[in-house]
């Protein structure tokens, strides 16, 4: 949740980078370049020593004279080149918060070749069976500054490039006057052309000759241009204000191979809870618990299963994190009413902010400023921001007792015993956002003037609730009420200065804690960061600290801000997996983000951030998504269903309903003095929603194992189109359809007022998802038409299989009762397969799982694997064969070539199911 008054700002900012205002060339012609020298080759890969070529050029810093490269062929698919200085003391991103990938290659079996030349020193990256050329920066000279970092590589004519997020610009990436800026900002409304809430410095190449992927592993701020000049061609340009040149290439060489190499290195994404997956609904502006209480049961009267009920910082005292407002949100109801949700096998979720409110209620900021854990001026005293609590202190996620802290706090405040005890965990404003303070932040009292907001009134409960407790009915009723002592709050400032904190020593040689003597807050590049009032204020005026912490400030290890700014929603992302764990150490945490780095996925999930209500912004949604899943290993994602600031309508949210319902993760939320969005609250939105969330459910376990899939290998749950059409050029730029796992596409309206929809079918075999009839992909669009409000057009992907069960239900504890329904979809070849995954649903350490594969040929269904786990319910009732011809006596038959045959077949061990052929 973002600070909506700098809405009006952010979007004039965005509107005027129509035309990119490129840093030139002009000053970085007479930079000499490197010369390599004192080369050592071995089986696994070389070193040299670089040595400036020339007279220093210092354009936007001290040039260094003397680097390192490191070469290595990690694996067969997987090269590492690494340039640093040679006295280790340049920045690098920690293994703490990013642990490198494991190494095995050796030149000879690489896939992937590395030359260079000495001088002026360049290296090219190319395939080693073709040599296709795939990174060659001998397109501009290298410069390794102090403050600022280029390297240029050539890129053919008009690339596919897809990735390098947070962003929400088109999924094929445009290429010409491009710019992709990496420093996380709190972004109201993801404007296109704009830094995000988070930083993926990957990009995936795709040619008609194979996939590769270069990843860049720096967390520093940077540029990354794109462009085509007459003078330079097509060339791709990083740079950055620091860190050393850390580049990882994989050579794919199909796009779904291009990402498991990516999760290598970025490690494979955390498995969520089965429940997870369920339907979820949030509001920012909820008045009290009884509101909360009156939308679960809504829900459950409007018969639109209902699985987490979530909170936004509403249920807070004044905003402050670790407290619950004794007036509105009082413990012992908010208790009852995680009580009620989880005696219906629902679920419950609250935010938590990383800014601890500088008040000594609750006792939060002075246990922080007992262990030390605060990030601190130079002066020793806490450093001070203003977010919506108004002047708060900023956790220090580098500080020694940070961990147990942090898990601290989440043992008294979520125990389940005597506090409020969440089933997952959602964070938020982790940029860190400092929105109400403008650099230089001076003043954080003065600019905490009306932070935090006027709470609403408190009131009684306003109405009956059948089956809630008494507490959550109104006065009168014939009902005992629970009495309760009222909370005291001394509401009352702390001192400045605290003679326990300790700043430890600034600069250390030799140990990548950055170079002395930078300008921390004043570099001269000027990133393109839009948290400044303007692109050049990013240098002399200070810029990158703008509405976030000041980047002259030194964590505890040494480390400064400028450098680990990027890496702070991740931080705080491992450390609250840390205390999720610790509160129920045998069940896995279920946490979304809204900031994140490289690498987040295997903590944590995402939700898009503060989108709006609109029909662009529905279509942002797509692409958004299927970057986060299928691009940067964070697959447990999705926007806020209809949106969430400005009024959405009811057919924007009727339709964003279903569509929501094919994103991994599926939560309806929205702001402050917007309209509801509940689904109950229009006719059309209860429709959509019962229908989808019916679809869903019944598909939930095809999703689970998908999800499954990705966390052992990579293969992304949300492949775009062309993922798995590679070689179709029309797949390309695709980005309004995707297919949900390998076999569902999903190809939703997304014209307001339209009833029909162009869908791209491959030359292929596709089934219609709800008559079950064959549809012939021609590489072409076909017009489905006749799309009400409550329609969105599914395709089975033919030679697919996918296991669903045979009804929906209420709640995903309930579905996982029901038996199931193998859908056969028979492809091209006359062949089909498929993968079921089974478990508990929700242990870290399973006590028996099943990994069953499915194979239909030559008309018999073949169902093998692994059995492990077991249940009274793993029952498949039928088989349905899609495509499959002919005639039969004993099916059920359709005249769309459509075969029933029902069964009764326990899901513990090896069975065949025939279909009669004519």
């Amino acid at each position: 949740m973002a600070s909506l008054l700098l809405f009006v700002a952010t979007a004039v900012s965005a509107a005027a980078v129509a035309r990119r205002d490129y840093a030139s060339d002009d000053p970085l012609t007479s930079c000499p370049g490197y010369t390599a020298s004192n080369i050592v080759k071995t089986s696994s890969g070389l070193t040299a020593d670089l040595t400036l070529a020339g007279e220093a050029c210092n354009v936007y810093g001290t040039d260094l004279k003397d680097l390192t490269l490191e070469v290595s062929y990690d694996t067969e698919t997987r090269l590492h080149v690494k340039i640093q200085d040679a006295a280790n003391d340049v920045y690098q991103v920690p293994e703490s918060v990013f642990p490198r990938p494991d190494t095995q290659g050796s030149a000879e079996q690489s896939a992937l070749n590395f030359n260079y030349t000495e001088s002026p020193f360049s290296f090219t990256v190319s395939r080693s069976d073709s040599g296709e050329v795939l990174f060659d920066t001998s397109a501009a000279s290298l410069v390794f500054e102090s403050q600022y970092l280029r390297l240029r590589t050539k890129l053919p004519e008009s690339p596919s490039l897809y990735g390098l997020g947070e962003h929400s610009d088109p999924f094929m990436l445009n290429t010409t006057d491009y710019i992709r800026t990496f420093w996380s900002q709190d972004a109201y409304s993801v404007p296109e052309g704009a830094n995000l809430y988070g930083n993926h410095p990957v990009y995936y190449e795709h040619r008609e000759t194979g996939t590769h992927g270069v990843f860049f592993l720096n967390s520093n701020g940077m540029d990354i241009m794109i462009n085509n000049t007459a003078e330079s061609g097509q060339y791709l340009e990083y740079n950055t204000l620091g860190g050393v040149l850390d580049f990882y290439f994989v050579s794919g060489p199909s796009p779904i191979e291009v990402t498991q190499q990516y999760s290598e290195i970025v490690g494979l994404p955390a498995m969520m809870p089965y429940w997870g997956f369920g339907f979820h609904n949030c509001r920012y502006g909820y008045q009290d618990v009884f509101e909360l209480a009156e939308v679960v049961y809504n829900y459950s009267q409007a018969g639109i299963p209902l699985e987490t009920m979530w909170t936004d910082i509403d249920y807070m005292y004044l905003r402050r994190v670790f407290s619950l407002d004794p007036d509105r949100f009082p413990l012992h109801k908010m208790r009852e009413l995680v009580d009620y949700l989880h005696a219906h096998n629902q679920h419950y979720v609250v935010m938590v902010d990383p800014a601890v409110a500088y008040q000594d209620f609750p006792a939060a900021f002075q246990r922080g400023v007992d262990d030390n854990i605060f990030l601190l001026r130079e002066n020793g005293s806490v450093w001070k921001g203003v977010v919506w609590p108004g002047v708060t202190a900023f956790p220090d996620w580098f500080s020694a007792n940070v961990s147990s802290y942090w898990n601290n706090e989440f043992s008294l405040f979520f125990s389940p015993e005597d506090g409020v005890d969440i089933d997952a965990l959602w964070i938020d404003m982790n940029e860190p956002s400092n929105f109400p303070c403008y650099f230089p932040c001076e003043n954080p009292d003065a600019s905490a003037v009306g932070y935090p907001p006027e709470p609403p009134p408190v009131r009684s409960p306003p109405r009956p609730l059948p089956g809630f407790s008494c507490d959550f009915q109104p006065e009168g009723t014939d009902c005992a009420k629970t009495e309760v002592r009222s909370l005291e709050i001394r509401d009352s400032t702390p001192r400045a200065y605290f003679d326990n904190l300790v700043i430890s020593l600034r600069q250390a040689e030799g140990q990548q804690l950055g170079l002395p003597d930078r300008d921390l807050l004043f570099p001269k590049y000027a990133i393109h960061n839009k948290a400044a009032n303007e692109d050049s204020w990013n240098a002399a005026e200070g810029g990158i600290s703008n509405k976030t912490v000041n980047t002259d400030v030194i964590h505890q290890n040494g480390l400064a801000m400028y450098d680990t700014h990027n890496l702070y929603g991740s931080m705080m992302s491992i450390a609250s997996h840390e205390a999720m764990l610790q509160r129920r150490p045998t069940v896995r945490p279920m946490i979304i983000t809204r900031s994140t780095f490289a690498g987040a996925g295997t903590k944590v999930g995402h939700w898009l951030g503060d989108n709006l209500s609109s029909w662009h912004h529905y279509r942002l949604a797509i692409r958004s998504m299927m970057a986060f899943a299928s691009v940067y290993q964070v697959p447990m994602v999705g926007a806020d269903t209809c949106g969430f600031g400005d009024n959405t309508t009811e057919q924007l949210c009727a339709r964003w309903a279903a569509l929501g319902a094919f994103s991994p993760f599926y939560r309806v939320h929205n702001s402050l003095d917007m309209i509801p969005q509940e689904f109950y609250r229009w006719n059309a939105t209860t429709v959509s929603g019962r229908k989808f969330i019916d679809i869903r459910y019944r598909l939930l376990d095809y999703m689970y194992t998908a999800l499954h899939v990705q966390t052992l290998d990579g293969t992304p749950m949300v492949n775009p189109v062309f993922y798995l059409y590679p070689q179709d050029k029309n797949t390309f730029a695709l980005d309004l359809q995707y297919f949900l796992g390998p076999a569902l596409l999903v190809a939703p309206v997304t014209e307001e007022n339209s009833t029909s929809v162009d869908v791209y079918l491959p030359d292929d075999i596709f089934y219609d998802w709800y008559t079950h009839e064959q549809v012939v992909g021609q590489g072409k669009a076909i017009t489905v038409e006749n799309q009400e409000w409550t329609d969105l057009p599914l395709y089975l992907r033919g030679g697919i299989i996918v296991p669903l069960r045979a009804e929906s239900a209420n709640t995903t504890t309930e579905v996982r009762t029901k038996p199931f329904e193998i859908l056969v979809p028979i492809g091209k070849n006359g062949k089909a397969s498929g993968r079921l995954y089974l478990d508990d649903g929700v242990s870290v350490e399973q006590a028996g799982t099943s990994d069953i594969t499915f194979e239909y040929a030559d008309g018999v269904l073949t169902v093998s694997g692994t059995f492990g786990y077991k249940t009274d319910e793993l029952r498949v009732i039928k088989v349905t064969f899609l495509g499959v011809g002919g005639n039969s006596k004993s099916n059920k038959r359709t005249t769309n070539n459509v075969v029933t045959v029902e069964v009764d077949k326990p899901l513990t061990g090896t069975f065949t199911v025939e279909v009669d052929k004519a």
